[in-house]
């Protein structure tokens, strides 16, 4: 399985990192490198280990880039239609009360298995984003 998705033409792009290697991706910027670097350096002094500076800040350095890129991810995932599953579509009504639809980007059976929670956004003529 390939795990970075290509940008479909259509108006809904894709995320270019998947949801798993981005999650891979977080944990190592969170938790890995910064107890690796601490890790290392700690037995460095301990036990005399070569170049503990070099490979704290090594670990720092690249921890740092690990950061940057994934929040222009989550900057770039979050400015595309992409995190919704669909949308609520409001047409008002002079005459009587507004019509209110729903439209899935997936079937609800997909819903169910691949879902926790869902995001719908909000198409209505009244709000000039959508």
């Amino acid at each position: 399985m390939n795990d970075i998705a290509p940008v479909p033409t259509g108006s809904k792009s894709a995320p270019v990192l998947s949801s798993k290697v981005y999650d891979t991706l977080k944990w190592i910027a969170l938790i890995f490198l910064p107890a690796f670097g601490a890790f290392y350096f700690a037995l460095a002094a301990i036990w005399g280990l070569p170049y503990a500076e070099q490979v704290l800040g090594t670990s720092a350095a690249l921890d740092t880039l690990l950061g940057a890129l994934l929040s222009l991810s989550t900057r770039q995932y979050n400015k595309s239609d992409a995190r919704f599953d669909g949308q609520l579509v409001i047409e008002p009504n002079n005459s009587g009360p507004d019509k209110y639809s729903l439209e899935l980007d997936a079937g609800l059976d997909d819903l169910a298995v691949t879902k926790k929670e869902i995001v719908f956004k909000v198409n209505s003529p009244l709000d000039p984003t959508s």
